[in-house]
């Protein structure tokens, strides 16, 4: 294993502990669920991580996971 795939796994471990905490915590609080987009922009944000050895590939995942969560922003802002 090199030191680029530690990297990576520890990145994903580090994202689902503050995962676990903001699921955890947010218990007491008012339940807001993530949209559809916003679920969609995470998974192409993690597709990215994963595929991270080709980094057109990787680059690419993470850069259409960046816009739809802007786009999922603007959208929420402009119902409000």
């Amino acid at each position: 294993m090199n030191t680029s795939q530690i990297y990576i796994i520890i990145s994903i471990v580090v994202l689902a502990i503050i995962t676990i905490f903001a699921i955890f915590l947010n218990k007491a609080k008012k339940k807001k669920k993530v949209s559809k987009l916003a679920g969609l922009a995470f998974a192409f944000i993690l597709a990215g991580i994963l595929f991270g050895n080709d980094r057109l590939i990787g680059y690419g995942l993470m850069g259409i996971g960046v816009i739809i969560a802007v786009v999922d922003i603007v959208m929420k802002s402009k119902s409000k």
